[in-house]
């Protein structure tokens, strides 16, 4: 097979048709993932959880990734066995792990029964996502690997800013539907949406399996060669480069910032500033709105324009800005909020749209999987810590009293000593970045070059 040959990715409605299929898998994904954020309250009120409980829950998403180093093996099983399989593999955890979940909260919703110190119902709704967390962050990488071998020399930047903004929109429907929904057809019914938009999200990745496998026939991809394969020294290789290291920190801190944040943001728009019960989870899932829209858009600008690592620092800044602001006690206008929630959106479409894609630039494709996979799994660690953090600091500290709706009561919280902790976590971010930025000068990263190649 020569260069000469036209390969199925050459051809611009194939390579974008492939990345609609397998995107269409991770915005299911999004949606499940975010699904039980906006309901905190009603958890709190008619399941009795507490807000360590809660936090307990949206931090076991990435219990087995951290604790049982899943997702490191999930990149081993990427590099080793390819993206069909892994991706493959990546849906049923889904899928299984979202079941379990639905299991806990409509069969032991409530229940006073316990199991290794915990309520059975929070154990098992724990349980069941961290499974699915499990799958999501392998289906990610294997998503993302898909993307640099589909879009190698062409739309990189762009691909992958699309392919996170239409994830956004599963994020965003499950903040906008997740509360509605559950007053008018109980709370297990928004899970129950994502199940069956799991299971299409399946249905459509083994669709992109034999486009993958027409693509293969027509080249020898890297992982098809024995000077390619991947070995085990890859793994010292990664380790070993200091571009990891402070791509995996960026990435840890930032998102750090903004998907912990989002779990508990509903309820600090209820809270803080006032905002209808009704349209709060909407207002939560503005981020990913954002990002819809600006993700490919400065995806694209990358692609053409260069200039990643100045886009990573711009982002961190803004991320400083917000959580600064939602911290100070005196500011409670909803307006404000509102706005802060945009400038969020933006800076979570500058730093994805630009990190992912240096991480391509950083390391060869049969590496990828492993360093996207130990990027994520250090990214997991304060996926992990950062919502238990949170929980158990509202508990202990920012209590100040009760609200009944609807013959439910729940607790009130005052939320500035957690936005403290966000806002400290975001100047670290910033230096990080910085720090990036200077590591791109000193060992040619060309993180501040174009990706298109002219």
């Amino acid at each position: 097979m020569t260069d000469t040959v036209t390969r199925l990715n050459d051809k611009a409605w194939a390579r974008w048709s492939a990345l609609f299929i397998v995107a269409f898998t991770m915005m299911a994904a999004y949606y499940v993932n975010d699904v039980m954020a906006p309901l905190k309250g009603m958890l709190e009120g008619q399941l009795h959880w507490t807000s360590s409980e809660f936090g307990m829950f949206t931090g076991a998403y990435s219990f087995l990734n951290v604790f049982l180093l899943m997702l490191i093996w999930g990149g081993l099983i990427l590099d080793r066995f390819g993206i069909r399989f892994t991706g493959i593999l990546a849906t049923v955890l889904m899928v299984g792990g979202t079941a379990a979940e639905y299991i806990a909260i409509t069969r032991y919703g409530g229940t006073s029964e316990m199991v290794f110190g915990y309520k059975l119902d929070v154990f098992m709704a724990s349980a069941g996502y961290s499974v699915f967390g499990v799958g999501a962050e392998v289906g990610g990488i294997t998503v993302t690997k898909i993307i640099a071998k589909w879009f190698n020399g062409k739309e990189v930047a762009l691909a992958m800013g699309v392919q996170v903004a239409l994830a956004r929109i599963g994020s965003q429907a499950a903040y906008a539907v997740a509360i509605p929904v559950a007053r008018n057809f109980g709370l297990d019914t928004p899970l129950f949406i994502g199940g069956v938009v799991l299971v299409g999200g399946f249905l459509s990745f083994l669709a992109f399996t034999f486009m993958d496998r027409k693509l293969d026939r027509q080249v020898k991809i890297s992982t098809d060669s024995a000077d390619d394969k991947f070995s085990f020294k890859d793994v010292v290789a990664v380790v070993s480069n200091p571009g990891f290291w402070l791509i995996a920190l960026l990435c840890v801190l930032f998102y750090s910032c903004v998907f912990p944040f989002q779990k508990f943001a509903t309820e600090l728009m209820i809270t803080k500033y006032g905002v209808s019960e009704a349209i709060a989870g909407t207002f939560a899932g503005l981020p990913a709105l954002g990002a819809l829209f600006l993700t490919p858009v400065f995806g694209g600008m990358i692609d053409k324009k260069g200039k990643a690592a100045s886009i990573m620092m711009l982002g961190a800044s803004m991320l400083i800005c917000v959580h600064c602001i939602y911290a100070l006690p005196f500011i409670h206008a909803s307006w404000v909020a509102i706005v802060l929630m945009i400038v969020l959106g933006i800076a979570f479409s500058l730093v994805p749209s630009a990190m992912w894609p240096s991480v391509a630039k950083i390391f060869p494709v049969k590496q990828l999987g492993t360093a996207y996979a130990l990027i994520f799994f250090i990214q997991n660690i304060g996926l992990w810590g950062i919502p238990a953090l949170i929980g158990y600091i509202l508990d202990e500290y920012c209590v100040i009293g009760t609200h009944t709706s609807g013959g439910v009561t729940t607790n009130l919280y005052d939320y500035t000593l957690p936005m403290c902790v966000f806002t400290g976590i975001a100047v670290l971010s910033l230096f990080i970045a910085f720090l990036l930025k200077t590591a791109d000068k000193k060992y040619g990263y060309r993180l501040e070059e174009a990706n298109i190649k002219k």
